[in-house]
């Protein structure tokens, strides 16, 4: 038997030749560890793939068909978008009166006079604002009351006005109403076209200043002192650009030429002729002509000098002052008198810069 089988082996291998040597007998070492290569494969591939999908669930948004099902009661999903109530827009803010007249670069002080006119305006705004608005707003009610004298108490006064470092406050409205007499004043700064100065106008269009009938000077800015405005000062300031023509108010001659030079600087005294003996001067010039000298005579409107900003003086104007005798006179007592009125141009302008003045003073009045 062992012989046939051995045999038959034989034969097998040579007529079956692709099969090869005889299986060896396995040896269990092998298999085990072939086991354990195998599973380690398929832990690395589920690994993968759990992480893939993972990765999956990070970058997209969860799909609700995917979530499972619970058996709690499912929960209120949230209102689409297009339902939800449109949202009110916030609400705008309402400018208090003190931020619209900043923004329009302007202050507003409205007070009732109780003493002194700077007191009132010091204690509303403060020591060296209030004594520089004293003296601008003087300026202008010189014009209708005599300061202080015709001031009472309770008088009222409001001002619209823009206040500048370094520079005295510019008056751009004023209302006054004066108890004494019984009337309110109103007064609007106001330049006109080819004017060369801003003037104050009353509502009708006239200007608020008087101007003198054969004056000193063709031109100016501002009548800044006034013998009426209780400095006690003895003539009128007419601010005025330096080297304005100065002229002669009345025919006479020069009878004084530079006296107390240190406080009046260049200056000319005019006697007028004709038995007024009405004496002019005028201080503060910048250069007196070689040819002006003490004798000559002089016509009324004759140039004789130009302005200046010599002697005691803070600013380029001209001080004109009227004596007779020792006795000081008013230039606008002395004088004729007039004032003038805005062209018919300009008219429709002034009035809506009137208006525009009244309505910022009514806002303002209205936050008090």
């Amino acid at each position: 038997m062992f012989l046939f089988a051995k045999g038959t082996e034989h034969l097998m291998r040579d007529r079956f030749p692709t099969l090869g040597e005889p299986r060896k007998k396995s040896h269990p070492g092998r298999f085990f560890i072939l086991m354990l290569f195998a599973a380690g494969a398929a832990s690395g591939l589920w690994w993968w793939k759990h992480r893939a999908h993972r990765e999956e669930h990070v970058t997209q948004p969860p799909s609700t068909a995917a979530l499972p099902q619970s058996t709690a009661a499912p929960a209120q999903s949230p209102p689409a978008a297009a339902a939800l109530p449109p949202r009110a827009p916030p609400a705008a803010t309402t400018p208090t009166p003190d931020e619209i007249l900043k923004k329009n670069g302007y202050r507003f002080i409205s007070i009732s006079i109780d003493g002194p006119l700077e007191r009132s305006l010091v204690a509303s705004t403060g020591r060296e604002l209030g004594q520089a608005l004293a003296q601008v707003i003087t300026r202008t009610l010189v014009w209708w009351v005599s300061i202080p004298a015709d001031l009472r108490k309770g008088d009222k006064l409001d001002v619209l006005f823009e206040e500048r470092p370094a520079e005295e406050p510019v008056v751009d409205a004023l209302r006054f109403t004066s108890t004494r007499a019984a009337k309110t004043f109103r007064a609007y700064r106001f330049k006109a076209r080819g004017a060369a100065f801003a003037r104050f106008y009353q509502p009708d269009g006239e200007e608020v200043e008087l101007r003198l009938k054969d004056a000193p000077l063709d031109e100016y800015e501002q009548v800044t002192s006034h013998v009426k405005d209780g400095r006690h000062h003895k003539g009128v300031d007419f601010k005025t650009p330096l080297n304005s023509k100065v002229k002669a108010t009345f025919d006479g001659a020069i009878t004084r030429r530079n006296w107390n030079f240190r406080g009046n600087g260049n200056c000319l005294e005019v006697t007028e002729s004709g038995g007024q003996y009405r004496k002019a001067l005028f201080l503060h010039l910048s250069e007196l002509p070689k040819a002006v000298q003490v004798g000559n005579r002089v016509a009324k409107g004759q140039v004789i000098a130009s302005s200046g900003n010599s002697g005691h003086s803070f600013a380029p104007h001209l001080h004109y002052q009227l004596m007779s005798g020792e006795r000081v006179l008013d230039p606008f007592a002395s004088h004729e008198t007039y004032r003038r009125s805005i062209n018919a141009e300009d008219k429709a302008q002034l009035e809506s810069e009137i208006g525009r003045f009244d309505g910022l003073m009514a806002v303002a009045l209205a936050g008090k």
